[in-house]
């Protein structure tokens, strides 16, 4: 794409790191810190004000964080108070609302939703189509697919709303739900179209609705017998790792 620099808005109280670059008709509201060489492309609002901005005139926005080398591509929005690490990348249209704490090296599909007082941790991968209710936790190297859901009321409408936590190492297939206050171990797998509703241990292989536990994934295997999980083993694009298997395998 083209940065003509058409309709472009920065704060002054924005902070914008080296060779940044703004697509036209983007708005950088107050309070934005965005790292170097983070390109940001058209249609975009960083630090968008939350409702408290509209109803106190005194509000101040909290400070909203990009890491270095980030791609925000076009018609993603993100709230106030988002703190987001290095080499973090969106698709198209993402929401991320505010008071989300995301770590390095994570990306979120097109159409993406994140609504707000969320945690995410390294190397996550979210999909198109991905929705993380409040209070979600992701782990590190969690991967979900498209129109995977995580949602925060079992019994809605309600006021009392708690959502899911994922730990490290966890896929969810494409369409599967994780319903309310569950703790889903490390290393699980959970299968697409599953319904997540309880609680399960490390290395679970979840699969219907409701879920139940079929396997340990460990005793998952492929057609020729490779063992398929941990998963870490036989895939390292854009992992940590990456460069060590280039090594070993003399790539």
């Amino acid at each position: 794409m083209k940065f003509n620099g058409r309709n472009v808005h920065i704060s002054k109280k924005a902070r914008l790191g080296e060779n940044v670059r703004i697509g036209d008709n983007t708005v950088i509201h107050d309070n934005v810190h965005i790292g170097a060489n983070t390109t940001i492309c058209d249609n975009c609002e960083i630090g968008e004000p939350t409702a408290d901005y509209y109803s106190d005139p005194a509000y101040r926005n909290a400070p909203t964080v990009i890491g270095a080398d980030a791609l925000i591509r076009s018609g993603s929005i993100i709230y106030a108070g988002v703190t987001i690490g290095q080499r973090f990348e969106t698709g198209h249209r993402v929401t991320i609302r505010e008071a989300c704490l995301i770590g390095d090296n994570c990306s979120i599909g097109t159409h993406g939703d994140l609504q707000g007082q969320l945690t995410i941790g390294h190397n996550c991968r979210l999909h198109s189509s991905v929705h993380l209710c409040r209070e979600s936790k992701l782990g590190d190297q969690v991967f979900m697919y498209p129109f995977s859901v995580l949602l925060n009321d079992r019994y809605p409408p309600s006021t009392e709303v708690a959502g899911p936590e994922i730990g490290d190492f966890t896929q969810i297939g494409a369409h599967a739900v994780v319903v309310g206050q569950v703790s889903i171990g490390n290393h699980c797998l959970i299968a697409a179209n599953a319904t997540v509703t309880s609680d399960f241990d490390d290395h679970s292989f979840l699969l219907g609705s409701p879920a139940k536990r079929r396997s340990d994934v460990r005793e998952l295997r492929s057609e020729d017998g490779i063992q398929l999980y941990p998963w870490k083993q036989r895939f390292s694009r854009n992992m940590p790792w990456e460069d060590a298997d280039k090594d070993r395998s003399g790539c």
